[in-house]
């Protein structure tokens, strides 16, 4: 396969020091004595690539170029900055050189918002799959490590390509100690089978959209007509959605009752009001990010008083096991504790046609 490689030099250079990312502090960064964490990360992966297996495009300099003469594997140079600072506009410059010749994977080393970049390049089109480098990673196009991407590469034929959320937080407000996250796009992302809880599944389900037109289907058979249903963001809940014969908000929250949209991209005040007239509801949500968060990052218009409202006891989760794979338990960021505390120890996450997985819930 050709694969474009591109490393963000300066991504994870704010972690050690405090600054919570780097995003428009990279001088501060510097002058703090912070050193670059992403070149190692890369080496690291590359001294893991089995050679021979794929062609490479890479970018000029330390964006890839002098990485892959270090570990002495061939790469075609595609794009070159042209500062010895390199941003983010060099790395969607880099991006677009690798998809104009054709790549079939983008491999990149960096944080959330290197991730953000390349799928603006990429979007749902082309694959990604991210080495983790930066300070914040909530996005789940991520390897757990360097080595586990460099294990995904060398056996990409076994891979099964996935949905997987691109997200981002705003450093500012980070670094402010408040968390504001961005759900910016669902990219596709490749998986192991040998990772996945079992090889019937890798066999059945190995098309990711099958198995979401099958839980779809599962969730729409057991729709009440009295009940409001409120659609989370995601590919997963988006197919339920379709199931319907609708289009729904990619990236956003959508109402349903007997079997009809009526209220798309919904925000916390339309919620609250949809909830004073409907009396019994559903939410269907399901995990966002490589934390496996089920509410609270990404779906803040599941507010801690619409939470309430809806009830815990009335969320229904999804997710394809693909994701489910990548997910060692699920998490809640409600905002407020005595709401998290209601919600069990453990869901049950709806993965097919009439079949579950009860995941661990960590508030």
């Amino acid at each position: 396969m050709l694969i474009g490689f591109v490393v963000n030099p300066v991504a994870g250079m704010g972690g050690a020091i405090g600054l919570k990312g780097t995003d428009g502090a990279v001088e501060e960064a510097k002058q703090q004595g912070a050193v670059p964490v992403a070149p190692g990360r890369a080496r690291m992966l590359l001294s893991l690539i089995t050679p021979g297996v794929h062609t490479f495009l890479t970018a000029g300099g330390p964006m890839g170029e002098e990485l892959f003469a270090e570990a002495g594997i061939s790469a075609e140079v595609v794009y070159i900055p042209d500062g010895a600072e390199t941003t983010g506009e060099d790395t969607r410059r880099a991006c677009r050189a690798f998809v104009n010749r054709g790549c079939g994977l983008i491999l990149f080393c960096g944080g959330d918002g290197t991730a953000r970049d390349v799928f603006a390049v990429a979007g749902d089109t082309t694959p990604l799959l991210g080495v983790p480098s930066g300070v914040k990673m909530y996005s789940g196009i991520f390897a757990a490590t360097p080595a586990a991407a460099a294990d995904c590469i060398n056996r990409l034929e076994e891979a099964v390509m996935t949905d997987a959320e691109v997200m981002d937080i705003d450093e500012v407000a980070y670094r402010d100690g408040r968390l504001a996250v961005t759900l910016t796009g669902i990219a596709r992302s490749p998986a192991l089978t040998g990772h996945l809880p079992s090889s019937k599944w890798a066999t059945d389900t190995r098309h990711e959209a099958r198995a979401q037109a099958e839980i779809a289907r599962f969730i729409t058979d057991i729709m009440r007509r009295d009940t409001l249903y409120l659609i989370g963001a995601g590919s997963t809940t988006a197919a339920v959605i379709q199931a319907l014969g609708e289009e729904g908000t990619l990236l956003g929250i959508d109402a349903v009752f007997d079997g009809d949209i009526i209220a798309r991209d919904l925000n916390e005040v339309g919620i609250l009001q949809l909830l004073d007239k409907y009396p019994r509801v559903q939410a269907v949500v399901s995990p966002i990010g490589a934390q496996g968060f089920v509410l609270g990052r990404g779906t803040q218009q599941f507010s801690p008083v619409v939470v309430e409202r809806i009830g815990p006891e009335n969320f229904i989760v999804i997710a394809t096991e693909a994701k489910l794979s990548r997910t060692s338990a699920l998490y809640l960021d409600v905002g407020d504790p005595e709401i998290s505390a209601r919600f069990p120890d453990s869901l049950p996450v709806v993965c097919g046609y009439a079949m579950a997985r009860r995941m661990p819930l960590i508030r």
